[in-house]
């Protein structure tokens, strides 16, 4: 990690970058800027699937009535080099934390970790709303905006 006067840089990972971690992005990115946080924030999948495609028009339904903006966010998968680039690459469930850690040098896992370690809920991963109702879609952005709450004091307090 960098040391306190540096920028940071934070990817959040789920595995198709679909609903979950561009929703993390719009909140976090949200977030950091209210708190005045300079920040680098991305979002990628583990897996290929929707690359180019705008996120999930529920998980953005869901946001923007919240005031979030998923504004120019697109699907990608996680790059090679994004291991090396971002201080904090964050996953949204323990099957992604393992595909990350698998698709990562050794020297790079201490910086991915679970989202939910920041927040301060017994949930270890954010559910995956993709097959479900718009419960699913609330449940995941309540469990995000925890978290990215205490990821912004985590920062702030470095």
């Amino acid at each position: 990690m960098t040391n306190p006067t540096s920028p940071v840089s934070v990817l959040f990972v789920c595995l198709g970058n679909i609903c979950r971690s561009p929703t993390a992005e719009a909140v976090f990115r949200h977030k950091a800027e209210q708190a005045g946080l300079r920040l680098t924030i991305d979002s990628a999948g583990t897996h290929g699937y929707h690359i180019g495609s705008p996120p999930d028009k529920r998980s953005q339904a869901t946001g923007e009535d919240r005031g979030y903006s998923f504004k120019g966010l697109k699907c990608r998968r996680v790059a090679d080099d994004d291991f090396e680039k971002f201080d904090l690459i964050l996953a949204m469930d323990a099957e992604n934390l393992k595909n990350l850690r698998g698709m990562s040098d050794p020297a790079y896992h201490e910086k991915i970790k679970l989202f939910l370690d920041f927040a301060g809920y017994e949930n270890e991963e954010v559910p995956d709303p993709y097959y479900g109702g718009k419960k699913g879609f609330e449940l995941v952005l309540d469990l995000i905006e925890s978290a990215s709450d205490g990821l912004i004091q985590s920062i702030k307090s470095r």
